[in-house]
């Protein structure tokens, strides 16, 4: 089933501005990650020049990038919960973000640099919050809440899908800060709708509003109930690292394959398909199957068939798993004759959107769920933390890519997710009753 945005006249007003507001957040971040790795090696001496770094050395810094990015949800989902509101952290968050990709459109080390600090900044303050900001249009056991936040998930794919055909395309062939550039003014779109659409939200009373800021008034306390959902996500979050360094690969190892070892030319086009457009087959089928997948999920849960979150979850990552077999294939051919076929990559894709379906925007709304109230956006962080090292652990498998070998790399991961997926289905009526029945 096609997603139209129609479907979202069945869920709060809200939702709309920070869909939106996501879209256009993740256009910027998307196309920056679509082109960073192919920048930095590139030759210095090309039409298109970059640093002419060595692969291990790019993805080695993309790994530190993308998890210090998701890190930095944790100090970032703690200011919204204690100091700012989650409003206001996202209005300072779209603003670290925009001087951030415009510094990137400066062919400059120092601003290079400066720029990847502040995205780090504006990430970590925006994510956790505006997640948090969704989860506050819903009653806890809205049957709607999982299906909100798919649909505001399928906002930020259409933000990835564009960028990765828009800042890709203008990245790779007119100049890598041209895309640079194009990034930035994505983002300052997306802070405009923000704060034109933020009276539409639903702010949580949490704290006293002293000069600005928001302060505590005592120490926040759980129950046994809320220290048992709390373990919960963590578990959650623990075994998504599984998955995040799995997928990950898309930006790194899988974007350089892509770049290096596929062949991309088309003959009866007489057009040489960009390696950056591969990024963009992952957010254009989520858009295509994911409000599908989460109708899916509904109808079973109607038919009383007891399937949990984190049940999902395990299925996820095994497709994501299976997706890898695809790779396999497609590094024997390209051992064999020098170059595969893109019907790997995309076979690989499909399988990989599947799977983040079925686990990424379940957990977002897990998390709203089961964290206490005045706790969420904090926990949110160090959910999207979980991320980061999932992000980092990509990085650090890409890296060994040269010295084992992609055959190694794609079958160990294989074999990682199918097996993790299969401990979790074992386990996940255990697991699940830590949730006290919210989940149920």
């Amino acid at each position: 089933m096609i997603f139209s945005l129609k479907k979202i006249r069945d869920h709060p007003e809200g939702l709309l501005v920070l869909f939106f507001t996501e879209l256009w957040e993740r256009f910027s971040y998307y196309g920056m990650r679509a082109i960073l790795v192919l920048y930095l090696i590139s030759d210095k001496n090309e039409r298109n020049p970059g640093f002419e770094w060595s692969n291990a050395d790019a993805i080695y810094l993309y790994g530190w990038y993308t998890a210090l990015v998701y890190i930095a949800c944790i100090p970032g989902g703690i200011i919204g919960d204690k100091y700012l509101s989650y409003k206001e952290s996202v209005v300072w968050g779209g603003g670290f973000l925009c001087l951030g990709h415009f510094s990137l459109a400066f062919n400059n080390e120092f601003f290079f640099f400066t720029g990847l600090f502040l995205i780090i900044i504006g990430v970590g303050l925006l994510k956790p919050n505006i997640s948090t900001l969704v989860g506050n249009l819903y009653k806890t056991n809205d049957i709607k809440r999982d299906q909100g936040f798919t649909i505001f998930y399928i906002g930020i794919n259409i933000g990835a899908f564009l960028a990765s055909i828009i800042v890709g395309y203008v990245g790779e062939i007119y100049g890598w800060h041209f895309g640079f550039s194009l990034a930035g003014f994505g983002m300052l779109l997306g802070q405009v709708i923000f704060i034109s659409g933020k009276n539409k939200l639903i702010e949580v009373s949490k704290k006293k509003l002293v000069g600005g800021l928001f302060i505590n008034s005592k120490k926040i306390k759980v129950s046994k109930i809320e220290s048992d959902r709390i373990k919960l996500i963590f578990i959650s979050s623990f075994v998504l690292i599984v998955f995040w360094a799995s997928f990950e690969q898309a930006g790194g190892l899988l974007n350089i394959f892509a770049y290096q070892k596929t062949d991309r030319y088309l003959d009866f086009l007489n057009f040489e398909f960009p390696a950056s457009w591969f990024q963009s087959i992952n957010p254009l089928l989520i858009i295509l199957l994911g409000y599908g997948v989460s109708v899916f999920w509904i109808s079973i849960q109607k038919q009383k068939v007891f399937v949990t979150s984190i049940f999902k979850i395990a299925i996820g990552i095994i497709i994501m798993g299976l997706g890898f077999i695809f790779m396999i294939f497609a590094s024997l051919e390209a051992s064999m004759y020098g170059k595969s076929s893109m019907f790997w990559l995309i076979m690989a894709y499909f399988f990989f959107t599947i799977g983040e379906l079925c686990a990424s925007p379940v957990v977002l709304s897990y998390i709203t769920k089961l964290s206490p109230k005045k706790l969420t956006a904090s926990i949110m962080g160090i959910y999207f933390a979980a991320i980061g090292l999932g992000n980092k652990l990509a990085g650090t498998i890409g890296q060994h890519s040269e010295k084992l070998g992609e055959k190694i790399i794609f079958v160990g991961i294989t074999s990682i997710c199918i097996l993790t997926g299969l401990v979790i289905i074992i386990l996940h009526k255990k697991l699940n009753n830590l949730s006290h029945g919210v989940d149920n």
